[in-house]
Parts: structure tokens; C-alpha cells; sequence
């Protein structure tokens, strides 16, 4: 009794270390295999300016009776999604300016303020896009005065 006992726990601990060992092995093979995917994944700068659009400069009133000049460029997934939004900048441009009509100098200092308020414009465009979305938003130049 005690050695059937003995036979059945020896058993079933070899195959639960079976089974760890083949699933390590399937982790750590397939896992790699999804790193590098990610990494080759990555766009490469010429694909990213690609898909980019140059927003041309705005200059327009901010909520602390100042003035804002700025630029900037927006990243699309895509070179699709970059050519709608062309074709939508009226509809950036007022974005822009209804979210800067909203902002303070103070709302825009240091880096904060700035990805904040990229941010935002991401949030309100992706919405409007039907082919793609918007990937990132950069300041290209901007003074406050």
C-alpha cells in the first residue's frame, strides 16, 4: 500500500515537472518572439514623418488676455490617416484655437502644461478621424506674449 502510495506521488511529480518544464520552454521561446516583433515593429523616423502633419502657425488670443503664436505636428499611425487629417486642418485649426481660448500662460508653463495640453488635442482629434488615429502630438515653436 505504501509503495503504491509512493509510485503515484513519484508520478505525478514527474509530470507536473514535465509540464512546468515544457511550458518554460514554450515562454521563453515564443517570448522572445513577441519582443522582437515589438521591437521591429517601431517605426523608423522616415516612416514617422511620413505620417506626419505640419499644422502652420496659429496665432490666437489665450484666456489670460495674452496672445499665443504656435506650430505644430501631429503624428498619424499611418501615411492614410496623415492625409485625412490634411484635409481636416480647418478642423484642427479650430480645435487648436477653442482649447488655447481656454488656457492661461500659467496652464502651458514647464512640461507638464505642454503634454497636457497635447494631450487634449490628441483626445479631441482622434475622435474625428475615420481612417487611422492620432499617434502623438508635438510643439513645434510657440511664444506667449
Amino acid at each position: 500500500m505504501k509503495n503504491k502510495m509512493l509510485t503515484i506521488i513519484l508520478i505525478v511529480l514527474v509530470c507536473v515537472t514535465l509540464v512546468g518544464v515544457v511550458f518554460l520552454a514554450l515562454w521563453l521561446s515564443f517570448g522572445n518572439d513577441f519582443k522582437a516583433e515589438a521591437v521591429a515593429k517601431e517605426p523608423t523616423i522616415d516612416e514617422i514623418v511620413e505620417a506626419s502633419v505640419d499644422v502652420p502657425e496659429i496665432t490666437t488670443n489665450i484666456g489670460s488676455r495674452q496672445f499665443i503664436r504656435i506650430s505644430l505636428k501631429i503624428q498619424t499611425e499611418n501615411v492614410k490617416a496623415a492625409e485625412e487629417l490634411t484635409k481636416r486642418e480647418f478642423q484642427v485649426k479650430n480645435i487648436v484655437i477653442q482649447e488655447l481660448s481656454e488656457m492661461t500662460a500659467k496652464d502651458l508653463e514647464g512640461k507638464a502644461g505642454k503634454q497636457a495640453f497635447e494631450n487634449a488635442l490628441k483626445s479631441y482629434l482622434n475622435p474625428l478621424m475615420q481612417t487611422g488615429q492620432v499617434e502623438r502630438v508635438y510643439i513645434v515653436s510657440y511664444i506667449i506674449q
